[in-house]
C-alpha cells in the first residue's frame, strides 16, 4: 500500500481528525490494513484490508451453535495474521483452543480472561484496548451500545490494538442490526453445509457477509461471498470448485457466490 492510495490517505485524516476532535496531544498509531488475501473482499475495503487498530464486529448469520462457532473462528483466523499476544475476553469457559489452534492462533499467543458476568466483560476488553502490547483484544459479548462502542473505537484508535467483538447471538435477535456503534467494520459468518461429494473432508465453508464497514466506496455493501474456512495460517479461500473454473463459468461462480 502507498501513501498515493486515496483511501489510505483518507483513512490517516481521519485519524487526526478524531485526534483533534478529542483534544489530545497524542498522536494515533499509524493507520495500517491487514488483506483478507481474496481481491473479491479486500477491493471493497478501504486500504485494501481490514482496519488494524480499530474495532470490528462480527456476528452469527442464524442463530445455531455452528454459526457462532464459525464467528469465533473467522475472529481467530484474522488474529493469527498478526503479531504478538491475544487477549481473549469471554463469560463462560467454553472456547476450544485446539480449535484455534488449527485456523492459526496458537495457545502460546493468547491470554484467556473469563469473567462470568456479561456486565464486566467490556471494562475487560477496553482495558486490554488500551495496552499496547497486544495485538488484539476479542470480547464475546451479547449485546453492546453507541457509547461503549465508541469508547472501544477511541482506545483501539490510540494503542493501535484490533479489537474484535464477537456475539453469540444473530444481529436480528437482539436488535444489533438497527443499534448504532462506532464500529469501523461488521461481518456476519454462517456455515454452509459441504457438498454431498466433499463432506467430511477437507475445509469446511462459510459464507462471509460485510454489512457495514467506514470508508467503503458508496454502494459496495452489504456484499457476502462463499469462502473455504480459515487453514492453519488463517488464510480464506474461494472454494475449489469456483476457483478452478474456467473463465465464464468463473464469472457465474463468483455472482452466485455474492
Amino acid at each position: 500500500m502507498t501513501s498515493s492510495d486515496p483511501r489510505s490517505v483518507l483513512g490517516t485524516l481521519r485519524a487526526r481528525i478524531a485526534t483533534l476532535e478529542r483534544g489530545s496531544g497524542t498522536a494515533p498509531a499509524p493507520v495500517a490494513y491487514l488483506p483478507f488475501g481474496l481481491s473479491a473482499i479486500d477491493r471493497l475495503l478501504p486500504g485494501r484490508g481490514l482496519q488494524l487498530g480499530a474495532l470490528h464486529e462480527v456476528a452469527p448469520a442464524q442463530a445455531a451453535i455452528s454459526h457462532a462457532a464459525a464467528c469465533t473462528l473467522f475472529a481467530a483466523g484474522i488474529l493469527a495474521r498478526t503479531q504478538g499476544p491475544i487477549l481473549w475476553c469471554l463469560a463462560a469457559r467454553d472456547l476450544f483452543a485446539p480449535a484455534l489452534a488449527r485456523v492459526g492462533l496458537h495457545p502460546d499467543r493468547v491470554i484467556y480472561v473469563e469473567t462470568y458476568r456479561e456486565a464486566e466483560l467490556l471494562p475487560l476488553v477496553e482495558e486490554g484496548a488500551r495496552f499496547r502490547g497486544l495485538a488484539g483484544v476479542v470480547g464475546e459479548v451479547a449485546r453492546t451500545g453507541l457509547t461503549a462502542s465508541r469508547r472501544l473505537q477511541l482506545c483501539a484508535e490510540e494503542s493501535g490494538v484490533t479489537v474484535l467483538l464477537v456475539r453469540r447471538a444473530p444481529a436480528a435477535s437482539d436488535g444489533a442490526g438497527t443499534t448504532a456503534s462506532a464500529a469501523t467494520s461488521r461481518w456476519s459468518v454462517e456455515a454452509v453445509p459441504a457438498s454431498r461429494r466433499a463432506a467430511g473432508f477437507g475445509r469446511g465453508r462459510w459464507r462471509v457477509g460485510l454489512q457495514r464497514c467506514r470508508g467503503a466506496a458508496l454502494g459496495s455493501e452489504p456484499a457476502s461471498w462463499l469462502v473455504e474456512a480459515c487453514d492453519e495460517a488463517g488464510r480464506l479461500a474461494l472454494p475449489a470448485d469456483l476457483a478452478e473454473r474456467s473463465h465464464p463459468q468463473a464469472r457465474q461462480g463468483r455472482a452466485a457466490a455474492g
